[in-house]
């Protein structure tokens, strides 16, 4: 089937243009977050991420390492997000199991853990520098 650009999109959104088009793109993304809310290992991070972030302050020498600190622990939300969806892509094509929907899952769950590695090295290295330098 070729493609037909005088045809209607099927999603709405490709319609939209500027401000509206942001705007929904906005609704759509707190709506990922509301979704992402009801995983627990999200919620878990989230929860983490409340008592963190504000810690960043406190570690963190200069605005680098606050930002560094911060952004390692983001980077994991946004890896379990991204992991959920394929986890969901995979469940909706279909509850058999298969060998390339276990691959799918697996590297998902692996994206996961070498985010959190990296986060909690760049966490543990943060707190060495902070205390055992002094």
């Amino acid at each position: 089937m070729s493609y037909q650009p005088d045809r209607e999109p099927v999603n709405a959104q490709k319609l939209r243009t500027g401000a509206s088009r942001m705007w929904h793109a906005f609704g759509y993304s707190c709506a990922g977050l509301r979704s992402g809310w009801g995983e627990t290992a999200f919620r878990q991070e989230a929860v983490a991420a409340v008592v963190l972030i504000p810690a960043a302050f406190w570690i963190g020498r200069n605005w680098v390492e606050v930002s560094l600190l911060c952004a390692v622990w983001l980077a994991v939300m946004v890896v379990e997000l991204l992991n959920t969806g394929i986890e969901t892509v995979v469940d909706r094509v279909g509850p058999d199991w298969h060998h390339l929907s276990k691959r799918a899952k697996d590297m998902g769950s692996a994206a996961v853990l070498l985010s959190l590695l990296l986060a909690i090295g760049t966490w543990v290295a943060a707190i060495a520098s902070r205390w055992l330098a002094a």
